[in-house]
């Protein structure tokens, strides 16, 4: 990997098409993969991550809003859209770009077949999603039939997918919950189509669920943390390869000297000489204030360097006091052996918050 000479995101397509083989390693031939793209591909950069898997056996994409699926569509994704949190005044443009909408509740429902039907539509495709113990969006088990009545009376959509969502599938100690997410959703999906005369796409698990719930792959399965090289468990995580290396450089070191501080607020006061070092990149890039004052840290020369003070908007500033370095030297924010899962553990959060929250104005590197 060449070394960086500014801020710089590089994203590794070799590691990205390793973490999709080992998770359809773990599926059944013919179970469907849905790649999730949303948050601009959790952080890396959603339309070359997508081209880079339509060409690959990914069966459908899946967004949370509707702009991130007509990006995809003007970068030339031609494969299905899941839009997973769709609102009522982007259904006409949804339908314009050939998306298709996730229908969650009975307004939603309701909503959308007035313009489908407004649109002189004939069988859109709409994926209906059920809350089966997140709680967070979809019908409940108590919905079905006001569901199927509502599309029995039109011909303008077509029940294409019905899905949920796990809630705690990566955690074992909840598998008595998890295996009666699977049981309500099963109930749920084999009344419906036994009242629809034909059966829908069904899936339900997420990565984790791909890992530890085999059992409930169902039709298609649908994969995010894991694509970006992410496991959700110390074990799992062994099988996959971070996508993305976050570097920057040494703009200057300084020598503080004992009593004083660094940064603002003077949130770090020394109690010793140590050196310091400024990087070029802040909280507008997405390195949190909930770092700094000892939490998280980056690797120089292979060696720890430790946030000091408050994290600035643009920089931050390292204790390099033991690392021999220089000027120009490269940094590592995060990356395959230090990776974002750990750093995030220092200021107490995940790694989908740390990499989802890289800005755009940091400049991305695709590595083939």
């Amino acid at each position: 990997m060449p070394k960086a000479q500014e801020t710089v995101l590089e994203i590794d397509l070799k590691a990205l098409k390793h973490n999709f083989d080992h998770l359809k390693s773990r599926l059944h031939s013919n179970t469907k993969f849905m790649a999730v793209v949303k948050a601009f591909a959790y952080g890396s950069d959603a339309c070359n991550i997508a081209n880079y898997l339509q060409n690959l056996p990914v069966n459908y994409f899946a967004v949370a809003f509707v702009h991130e699926g007509i990006s995809l569509r003007k970068a030339g994704i031609t494969k299905p859209i899941l839009v997973l949190h769709p609102q009522a005044a982007n259904f006409n443009i949804l339908i314009e770009n050939c998306l298709e909408p996730s229908i969650y509740n009975a307004k939603i429902l309701k909503e959308f077949i007035a313009i489908a039907s407004a649109e002189k539509q004939s069988d859109y495709p709409i994926h209906i999603k059920f809350n089966t113990g997140l709680n967070r969006l979809g019908f409940s088990e108590q919905d079905v039939d006001t569901v199927i009545s509502q599309v029995k009376s039109t011909s303008s959509v077509k029940i294409t997918s019905v899905f949920s969502h796990l809630a705690a599938s990566e955690d074992l100690n909840e598998r008595d919950f998890t295996i009666n997410q699977i049981e309500t959703f099963k109930r749920i999906t084999e009344n419906i189509t036994k009242q629809i005369g034909y059966k829908p796409l069904l899936h339900l698990c997420n990565t984790s669920g791909i890992l530890n719930y085999p059992e409930a792959h169902f039709d298609m399965v649908r994969s995010g943390i894991g694509l970006y090289g992410f496991g959700n468990s110390e074990k799992e995580n062994k099988n996959f390869k971070p996508i993305g290396t976050l570097k920057t450089i040494i703009s200057q070191i300084h020598a503080i000297e004992k009593g004083q501080s660094v940064g603002y607020n003077r949130a770090f006061k020394t109690d010793a000489f140590l050196r310091t070092a400024t990087l070029p990149i802040g909280h507008a890039d997405g390195i949190g204030r909930q770092y700094g004052k000892g939490k998280g840290y980056v690797i120089i020369n292979n060696q720890r360097a430790y946030i000091l003070g408050n994290v600035c908007m643009d920089m931050i500033m390292v204790d390099v006091t033991s690392i021999d370095c220089n000027e120009g030297d490269e940094v590592i924010v995060f990356g395959p052996h230090a990776t974002a899962e750990n750093l995030a553990l220092t200021a107490n959060t995940i790694s989908y918050e740390l990499i989802t929250g890289i800005s755009q104005r940091v400049k991305r590197l695709f590595l083939q």
